[in-house]
């Protein structure tokens, strides 16, 4: 990558990186309960999806925090090498690193390796599918 274009995506790196440190952990509330009163089984499933989502939440926080920081290390590392895919080693196009500033892979060569490790047999789940 041009070491003009190096700035501004660092600047979009370190932005994304404060507003997920500023943002913090979703905190995961757990149920406290009397020992001699008997469970709410109404609110038991609530309570465990309601602390699965903010586990979930938090582990792509620390996923999100941890790409941010290898791409910044990428970028200090090796400059001329940044925004290059890693797969095919042709640019990466300057909208999909908006998009994705951490893209290692470029949008052809990531198709290709999601289709590589998709599961075989089963269809992917869609939002529309919970409704």
């Amino acid at each position: 990558m041009k070491p003009d274009e190096l700035g501004p995506m660092r600047a979009l790196l370190l932005q994304r990186r404060a507003e997920l440190l500023q943002g913090g952990d979703v905190p995961v509330e757990f149920e406290q309960q009397e020992v001699a009163t008997k469970p709410d089984e109404d609110a038991a499933p609530l309570t465990e999806m309601t602390q699965v989502i903010a586990s979930n939440r938090n582990r792509a926080r620390v996923e999100a925090l941890a790409a941010i920081d290898q791409a910044l290390r990428r970028m200090a590392d090796d400059p001329e090498e940044f925004g290059i895919c890693e797969a095919c080693d042709e640019p990466i196009a300057q909208r999909r690193l908006l998009l994705v500033p951490t893209a290692t892979l470029c949008a052809t060569c990531q198709r290709e390796d999601e289709q590589a490790n998709s599961t075989r047999g089963r269809s992917r789940r869609h939002l529309t599918d919970f409704r």
